[in-house]
């Protein structure tokens, strides 16, 4: 069996992120040489070649490919045992809980009402992200416990507990025509063409094609659209961070989103179990929806 140490997955990590040798040793704060020399030792132990170099400069082979996806999960691991694990040793820290600015905002602020109301439930500290930030920060150990969406969100490897499941709405300029409109389509919002759908990154970190705006945060793309440069397709209970230029119109034939509590597979936090309970006994008792 081949034993991988944590250094040499960063040094790999960092020159797949950066497929620049010399950007990768910046990053890493070393020489290039020592760093060349680990990653061909790196591929002599494994069998396998991880990098194409040539002239027009370096690319992943698919094995490179592989080792990525999985370096990037082992050296999360590694990070989080040792923030769990300092947590841990403080009994009165709040536990936290990481969600998308803006989303499922009645559903939380019921939940965080319920937490507030019971002494035998511990302090929760909200974490606010960005559109999908949520897994790596759970993953690392930055997080307990996430507010996610399904299909949407990476869901691999957590315990999940569904809270809602409903539509979607268009939210579109307010001086634009589809504005008047009381319900759209997909078909109808996919191809507007003043009016580009907004893309955000996948999870590598590229753009799907097509003419709309790449967007990083949820500001940027609020003013693109009260700009009248770009709509969205987002869950209805997702809007609270509209703004006064932007009007929201169902889509019914949207997919429908499920929000869920989600956390690392296998967790054994008292406190994560009790933020669950706290949740499913608020889905259970026919809270309205948002």
């Amino acid at each position: 069996m081949t034993d991988l140490e944590t250094r040499e997955l960063r040094y790999f990590v960092a020159v797949a992120e950066e497929l620049h040798f010399g950007r990768a040793a910046d990053r890493l704060g070393m020489a290039q040489p020592p760093l060349s020399r680990a990653i061909r030792q790196l591929e002599h132990r494994l069998g396998v070649r991880l990098l194409d170099r040539d002239r027009r400069g370096t690319a992943l082979t698919d094995a490179g490919r592989v080792l990525l996806r999985e370096a990037r999960t082992a050296l999360d691991a590694v990070t989080a045992a040792g923030r769990r694990t300092r947590r841990a040793a403080d009994p009165a820290r709040p536990l936290v809980l990481v969600t998308k600015a803006g989303a499922s905002h009645e559903l939380l602020q019921r939940l965080l009402d319920a937490v507030a109301g019971d002494p035998g439930q511990p302090p929760v500290e909200v974490l606010l992200c960005e559109v999908g930030e949520q897994a790596g920060l759970l993953r690392d150990g930055s997080a307990d416990v996430a507010v996610m969406h399904r299909p949407v969100d990476d869901l691999d490897g957590f315990d999940t507990e569904d809270l809602l499941v409903e539509g979607q709405v268009a939210i579109v300029p307010a001086r634009h025509p589809l504005a008047a409109r009381d319900r759209l389509t997909m078909a109808e919002v996919s191809d507007v063409p003043d009016l580009p759908i907004a893309r955000w990154p996948r999870l590598d970190g590229s753009y799907p094609d097509g003419p709309g705006p790449e967007v990083h945060t949820q500001s940027q793309l609020a003013q693109l659209v009260a700009l009248g440069r770009t709509l969205l397709v987002i869950p209805a209970s997702s809007r609270a961070w509209q703004w006064p230029e932007h009007v929201a119109v169902p889509v019914p034939d949207a997919p429908a989103i499920t929000t869920v509590l989600a956390w690392p597979a296998g967790s054994r936090s008292p406190a994560v179990a009790s933020l669950v309970r706290a949740a499913t006994g608020l889905r259970d008792a026919g809270t309205p929806a948002p």
